[in-house]
Formats: C-alpha cells, structure tokens, sequence
C-alpha cells in the first residue's frame, strides 16, 4: 500500500515497462511505447537540451557507482553535469532520511535529483523526504545510474522494443531471475483476473454508450461540512472537460470532505477514472477527505477492475 500511494501521489509516472504498454493496448489506453528512466536520463543528457547544462545529483546505493557515473558524465560534452554524488548503502529508507544525508543532498543545489535504489525503497524514500528536499525535481531511475556509470550494459534497442531487455538484464545481472519469475507469474494472475475482464467490460460499455449516448450532467450540492458532486449518464471522455471545469470549482470551495455520487453513474471509463486518481490526488494534497457513494453493483465491479 504505501508504494502504491508514493506512485499515485508522484508527478512523474512513465510507462516503464512493456507490459504495460501491452496492457493499454489490451484495454484501450493510449500508451503508445515504452519509456523507462534511462529514456528520460539520456533525453537530459542532450547537449542541445537547453542554454544551460543541467545540474544532477546521483543518489545511489551501491559504494563507487554513483561516484563513477558522475566521473563519465561530468567528463562527457553534453546537457548534464553531475554536482554530487552520494552513497547511503543499503539500510532502510528512514536510516538514508537522516539529517545529515539530506543537508547534503540539499547543499549541492542541483536541479535534478535521480535516485536509484530499487524502485519500492526508492519511492518510499522521495514520499518520505518529499517535504526536507530542496531540489526541485526529483525521480527513481531505476538502473539509469548503473548504466552511465558502466556497471551494466543495457539492452540493445531491437530487444528493448520487443519486449525483451528482461532477458539482456539477466543475462547482466543474474540474481534478477527471481524478480523476473516473479514478476511473470504475476503479470499472468493479472491478465486473466483484472485485464481481460477489463477489456471486455472496456469494449461493451463504449458499445453500449455509442447505440444509446446518454450525456453527463453533473449536479454540485454544497452541505455544511462538505460537497457533494453528482454524476448522472455516461463518465466518459466526451464529457471529461466538462468534468474538470466543475471538479475545480469543488476545489476551490475550502470544505473538509468531498462526495462523489455514482448513484446516477451508467458508464464509466479509463479517461474518468484518471480524473478521478487525480481528484483523490488533489483532496489528499490539501488534507481533505474524499468520498464515494451510490455506486450500483456494475460500476463497483470497473473500480475493482481498474
């Protein structure tokens, strides 16, 4: 639960992985291709990025590896130079929250903080620090680091784009077919529990509300200590705009708890519930409680699926 909420609760989150790209297209996401944190660190690394380098700081585990990434790129001609570099080792993410390593973090003035310690610790360690860091962006890589530092050589580009640098990674990293077993097996469990019964809820509903349109009116009714916004017809794309106009007026009230009524809710689909994620992002954001209610037996069971 609480990597899950440091990953909803992050500004940043690319599609990292090909499963996921697959899934989307399965479900009807439009995620086009994959892009990891070694994308978005290469992408940095352009020397006609921007007038200035950027300043990163490397926040990274493993003794000597950060310290040897940031050798190469500081030596390299391009949009990136490293102004810190630090290795907390392995303890646990509230050992690495120490005043002392976060002065130091915050004391090199970067601009880009890139952490790289596994992705569940690494998430937890941003959520937990993310009101003492200085630096205004900040994001898990995952293995960017290894890779500039030349510990791990990545994937060539044909393999990543079929799905198969998992394969290159163990070939890399051997002790990493235990995560990947894992990993497979669940992805399984997933497909025929949650995205296949996704994808065909996905694919009547938009039949359904295409032969019989029925358009979202959304009613907002202000209590004593809360809001109540009602949907009655179709959640659906068309409508979302719409949706987003009236959500931020809800926002902009100042009451303590919000309500979502689905009682009048016929259809829901992915584009609504990221706007609902959303939402939930902004009321947990400003100390606020957010509600469902009225939901009929069909539209729980897309929550669930989704």
């Amino acid at each position: 639960p609480e990597f899950r909420e440091s990953v909803l609760d992050s500004n940043l989150c690319p599609a990292d992985g090909m499963p996921i790209v697959w899934i989307a297209r399965l479900i009807g996401l439009p995620i086009q291709q994959r892009v990891s944190g070694s994308d978005i660190f290469e992408a940095l690394k352009l020397p006609d990025r921007g007038r200035r380098r950027l300043k990163v700081f490397l926040f990274r585990g493993a003794e000597g590896v950060a310290a040897e990434a940031a050798r190469t790129l500081n030596a390299a001609s391009s949009g990136m130079s490293c102004v810190g570099a630090l290795a907390p080792g392995f303890g646990s993410a509230e050992e690495m929250s120490r005043d002392h390593i976060i002065d130091e973090v915050n004391a090199s003035k970067a601009d880009f903080l890139a952490v790289s310690l596994g992705a569940k610790k690494g998430q937890l360690w941003l959520h937990r620090n993310h009101q003492s860091l200085t630096i205004p962006v900040r994001a898990h890589l995952g293995a960017a680091i290894n890779f500039q530092a030349g510990t791990v050589k990545r994937a060539p580009p044909k393999l990543r784009a079929w799905g198969l640098e998992w394969l290159w990674r163990i070939k890399e990293e051997p002790q990493l077919w235990r995560r990947y077993g894992y990993d497979g097996w669940v992805l399984l469990r997933l497909l025929f529990t949650r995205i296949l019964p996704l994808a065909v809820a996905n694919r009547w509903y938009r039949f359904k509300s295409r032969r019989q349109p029925q358009e979202l009116v959304i009613k907002i009714v202000q209590n004593h200590d809360s809001v109540t916004i009602r949907l009655d017809g179709d959640a659906i794309g068309r409508f979302v705009e719409h949706a987003i106009v009236r959500m931020r007026e809800t926002l902009t009230a100042g009451t303590r708890a919000i309500v979502i009524d689905l009682s009048g809710t016929r259809v829901i689909d992915w584009r609504f519930f990221g706007l609902l994620l959303m939402l939930r992002k902004q009321v947990k954001g400003h100390g606020r409680k957010l509600t469902f209610v009225g939901a009929a037996p069909a539209i729980q069971r897309m929550f669930r699926l989704n």
